[in-house]
């Protein structure tokens, strides 16, 4: 690690996300990517501003998943100096703080912060609720489903879908966006069932899976995360449903170890990345994370939040300051291809609306050593292989009802 002066005071990054309780593994394995990104920034000498090179430091705040404890966290962690603010395991707890940053920034110039979002995937935070201070660096739930739908329409072995996903803003609308996509690309298939259950409170996803299969379906798609998607897929497996799981995150978090050969040919995922991308920068990129951290259960890499702080530290060094509304306006429109810096991603920020552009995979889950699967997940002996590809414009969704507010001074 590279010595800094002792005057350089780092530049923190808050991290406000539920590091305990049932969802707590989804965000430890957040604050790992997020570790591993700032060592790398810290390693070739820091964020390199007029002043001399400063470090990054990632300071913890658990919300425990809940929005009233997030603004708490987000309220001692802008007190505390903080300028940039980083949140993603939940849109409502992403919408809560982009109203608050809202506020607050407006009235108190002198403590503003940004909100750099990695997983909340709502599209309202960049459509009615856009702000100036938030960026999405996640492909938004309708990113994500409309590439998960394009595998759909050409399985024309498919006639019954079940939909199920968490009780919360970003369940609510992926449940009513499937609908629609589904109406418009298959209006053949039958959705044979359509539920929302509480998030990261259900314990037992058997009376589910028993509803799923009773109902005939023949595949599933969800939005779950975390354990809620775990337990999904676990109650699957032991009743022995034969049906397809359509996903967006079903290739990380014990998913691929619990279903083991149940899974293969069946779980789906949708993702900016994933290990078996192929590539030379890809298999650098991987290896090197796995270095750092071997265990198995650590094997969580997400390239999209790897990006996002190179992308912080490509704007800060371009403003050459980390007051947030120079950064800001840095970070609109900025282009950065990660590659260069150890990185196997790229995308553009929209400046319109601050969603970032990028890549999508849908990836299926096969057996580890197959071709195209040179890697498992997690120590599980499966891994997946990519089965669709989209550029960034193929991936790119209409602009929303953005109106942004931005500041003048």
């Amino acid at each position: 690690m590279r010595a800094f002066a002792a005057a350089a005071d780092p530049i923190r990054l808050g991290l406000i996300e539920g590091l305990s309780g049932p969802l707590g593994n989804g965000g430890e394995a957040v604050f790992r990517n997020l570790v591993w990104a700032t060592e790398r920034v810290n390693a070739r000498g820091g964020v390199k501003l007029p002043g001399g090179a400063r470090p990054l430091d990632v300071v913890r705040y658990d919300s425990k998943g809940s929005v009233e404890e997030s603004l708490s966290m987000l309220r001692a962690a802008t007190g505390q100096g903080v300028k940039v603010v980083l949140q993603g395991n939940s849109s409502a707890v992403a919408s809560a703080l982009i109203s608050a940053l809202d506020k607050q920034n407006e009235r108190d110039p002198q403590h503003r912060a940004l909100l750099l979002n990695y997983a909340a995937v709502d599209p309202l935070l960049t459509g009615a609720q856009c702000s100036f201070w938030h960026f999405r660096f996640d492909a938004h739930t309708d990113m994500r489903l409309a590439a998960l739908v394009e595998v759909i329409a050409q399985d024309r072995q498919l006639k019954k879908l079940y939909l199920i996903g968490q009780d919360y803003s970003f369940g609510q609308h992926l449940r009513t966006q499937a609908r629609a996509m589904l109406a418009q690309r298959r209006p053949d298939l039958e959705i044979v069932g359509d539920e929302l259950h509480p998030l990261g409170r259900v314990k037992d996803f058997m009376p589910y899976a028993t509803k799923i299969r009773a109902s005939g379906a023949q595949a599933v798609l969800t939005g779950n995360w975390g354990n809620d998607l775990t337990l999904l897929i676990k109650s699957a497996r032991d009743l022995g449903l034969n049906t397809r799981f359509y996903t967006f995150y079903g290739n990380a978090l014990g998913v691929p170890g619990v279903l083991g050969e149940a899974g293969v040919d069946r779980v789906l995922a949708v993702a900016e990345w994933h290990p078996n991308v192929g590539d030379m920068a890809s298999e650098r990129f991987y290896k090197a994370f796995r270095q750092r951290f071997p265990k198995p259960e650590d094997d969580y890499l997400h390239a999209r939040m790897q990006l996002m702080v190179e992308m912080l530290v490509a704007a800060m060094e371009k403003a050459g300051t980390d007051e947030p509304r120079a950064v800001a306006l840095s970070l609109e429109n900025l282009r950065l291809d990660g590659r260069t810096l150890g990185v196997a991603h790229q995308g553009w920020m929209r400046p319109v609306d601050h969603q970032l552009q990028q890549p999508l995979y849908v990836s299926i889950m096969r057996r580890a050593g197959e071709a195209g699967v040179p890697h498992d997940n997690e120590g599980s002996g499966y891994g997946f292989r990519t089965l669709r590809y989209l550029d960034a414009s193929q991936a790119a969704q209409p602009e929303t009802a953005c109106h942004m507010k931005r500041p003048a001074s």
